[in-house]
């Protein structure tokens, strides 16, 4: 059973969702506040932490770079509402996992904190650091299944480790940033189904992207994945055989102002946590690239 601690000021709110992750078979703490979390993660040990950011004491943000600054090696997601978008992106600059909008939180939260935690085991449980490699490439072809990206991130997570590229949470937000470029090349390039969609029925999103990932010709296009991990440098190309677009109309999505609008969210994550992102002309393919920071 994985432990979440859920760090809300809010006493009605903090309940709320600490319900929500009990119904989904989470074991849960609460804290009031960033100190009082950083206080008891030392104790709990939790698996993940979901934090609201504008708190008294020590906001989210102010949590994110504690735990990123002491090397707790602990996932963070926020809990965003209007009018705290430019403090969630800095928190996503600055070492946070994931975000959630508010609004959205009995219809988001069970799968943000499972696909965090997915990505999290994924890293956890790969072997240990092998000095003498120095470079590693890798070439997949995968149909449309979301279920492949886990096992296909610890793949990922196994080469960096081997060369130390990044400490714990820089796998977590790597392997976040592919998880989204996958789920993109699957459900808006091969299947064509619009996240317009999902804001209007998240129920009717699913249920277009199961029906196509069986019939032509959608559920006959492929995604290609490939991995170049270096001491210096990790390159990683998601492709998809859908029509494209023109990825010179895409709104930027590290505006605070696209924060909460669903085509944002994953772009966001992708620009967000890699160093350089470049579509290609099609709209087809994005390459991430990830440099090894200083030592």
């Amino acid at each position: 059973m994985s432990r979440v601690l859920v760090v809300e000021d809010s006493a009605t709110q903090a309940l709320e969702i600490r319900l929500l992750l009990e119904d989904a078979g989470f074991q849960v703490d609460v804290a009031p506040d960033g100190r009082a979390a950083l206080e008891k993660i030392g104790v709990v040990e939790p698996d993940l932490v979901l934090t609201d950011l504008n708190m008294p004491e020590l906001n989210g943000l102010e949590l994110v770079e504690a735990i990123r600054g002491g090397q707790l090696g602990v996932p963070v997601i926020l809990m965003t509402q209007q009018g705290s978008e430019e403090i969630a992106v800095q928190a996503l600059q600055k070492g946070a996992a994931s975000y959630l909008a508010k609004k959205n939180l009995e219809r988001d939260l069970i799968e943000d904190v499972d696909d965090v935690l997915a990505v999290t085991a994924a890293q956890k449980h790969q072997e240990q650091v092998i000095e003498s490699l120095t470079f590693t490439e890798s070439r997949f072809t995968l149909d449309n299944n979301a279920a492949l990206i886990t096992p296909l991130i610890g793949h990922v997570h196994q080469n960096l480790n081997r060369t130390k590229f990044v400490d714990e949470i820089g796998l977590i937000r790597i392997g976040v940033a592919i998880r989204e470029a996958l789920i993109n090349a699957i459900h808006h390039g091969n299947l064509e189904v619009s996240s317009e969609l999902r804001a209007e029925d998240d129920d009717s999103y699913y249920a277009l992207v199961e029906e196509r990932r069986h019939v032509a010709p959608y559920g006959d296009r492929r995604v290609h994945f490939v991995a170049r991990e270096s001491r210096t440098e990790a390159v990683y190309v998601v492709g998809d055989e859908g029509p494209g677009f023109d990825p010179r109309g895409l709104p930027d999505p590290t505006d605070p102002a696209n924060l909460h609008k669903e085509y944002g969210r994953g772009l966001l994550l992708i620009r967000t946590f890699m160093d350089e992102v470049i579509h290609n002309p099609k709209g087809n393919e994005i390459t991430m690239i990830k440099r090894r920071g200083p030592a």
